[in-house]
């Protein structure tokens, strides 16, 4: 078949697909996961039982079209990601250590629920962006230099973010988390290929998926080099003199930009995964999931297939059987 014609039918192909907002998380001994209009998690409680809960859910992209424009739809994503996933990490506890709550949680719970979001947040922060910029402007004394500041600050980042994921890999409970993970992608899998939601279907897929958050965070990593250094030059233009304070200033307001770009390059990485480059670029995200999803067991495959059943609920019929390019961040 001539070169051009075959394009062409792949272009056309890859155009037919159907695309869905399906994606999920590992929480503590369960899955959540998301589906259009709701989310749901499924988690093992010390007796071997599979608990489920579901909540009905609407972004914020579906209710305001300003907010589905390109980049903008990135940084809601990622918001609306953490807090979900906070949300589902918290009730996954209660179910997986038989933690006795009240129905409704009091004012002082919900505060120090949420001073300690702020203080995780900030300890993140302190690790991988501040941490970087101190030793490559105070230590490295590179302060002056755009590109190049940016580009040693970004490598530091990077270092630490592989060093901090070897090292909590190590830990049992990350590791059953990591499990839970790879249930999850192939689940996903399983799902988008239109097969049946049963473990024979569910077992021979692989633990990484393109669409992966942990991918998400590698090209955040490489587009604050990017975005960064262009950011640093231009404020240079203006104030002449660049150090921490003034880096931290101009720096810290744009991550959710840098996300927001990050989240339409994950998707087009996704979307255009048949080309040789775009796979290039896609691989160090895809290497990186052999360290943050592991092979699960048959128990823990069949939580996350519950969870994406019990999230669809009567929906399910409707979708299943179909193939799909997932929307989602998994």
């Amino acid at each position: 078949m001539p070169k051009r014609k075959f394009r062409i039918l792949l272009q056309a192909f890859l155009a037919a697909q159907q695309t869905i907002l399906v994606g999920g998380q590992a929480i503590i001994e369960g899955v959540m996961m998301r589906v259009p209009g709701a989310y749901a998690i499924a988690v093992r409680n010390p007796q071997g039982e599979i608990i489920t809960r579901r909540t009905e859910f609407t972004s914020l992209t579906e209710k305001y079209a300003l907010l589905k424009k390109p980049v903008i739809r990135g940084m809601i994503a990622l918001f609306e990601s953490m807090k979900m996933g906070v949300g589902t990490l918290n009730q996954s506890a209660e179910i997986a250590y038989e933690e006795e709550t009240d129905k409704e949680m009091s004012f002082k719970d919900k505060a120090l629920s949420f001073l300690g979001t702020i203080l995780a947040l900030g300890i993140g922060l302190g690790l991988f962006f501040v941490t970087p910029l101190f030793i490559t402007g105070n230590l490295l004394h590179l302060s002056e230099t755009a590109f190049t500041f940016n580009i040693v600050s970004g490598v530091i980042r990077i270092a630490l973010f592989l060093a901090y994921l070897w090292g909590i890999s190590l830990m049992d409970d990350v590791k059953r988390l990591f499990q839970y993970h790879g249930a999850e992608h192939k689940t996903v899998y399983t799902f988008e290929a239109g097969k049946q939601l049963d473990l024979d279907s569910a077992r021979p897929f692989q633990t990484q998926h393109p669409r992966c958050g942990t991918s998400f965070i590698f090209i955040v990593l490489l587009a604050s080099i990017i975005m960064f250094a262009l950011i640093d030059s231009v404020v240079k233009l203006f104030v002449g003199e660049m150090n921490l304070q003034i880096r931290l200033l101009t720096h810290l307001p744009l991550i959710p930009l840098v996300a927001g770009v990050s989240y339409e390059v994950l998707k087009l990485t996704a979307k255009y995964r048949h080309i040789a480059w775009v796979r290039a670029l896609a691989a160090p995200g895809i290497w990186l999931q052999n360290i943050t999803t592991r092979e699960p067991d048959d128990d823990q495959l069949t939580v996350a297939l519950e969870s994406l059943k019990f999230a669809f609920g009567e929906d399910l019929e409707k979708y299943q059987g179909q193939t799909y390019v997932a929307e989602a961040i998994d």
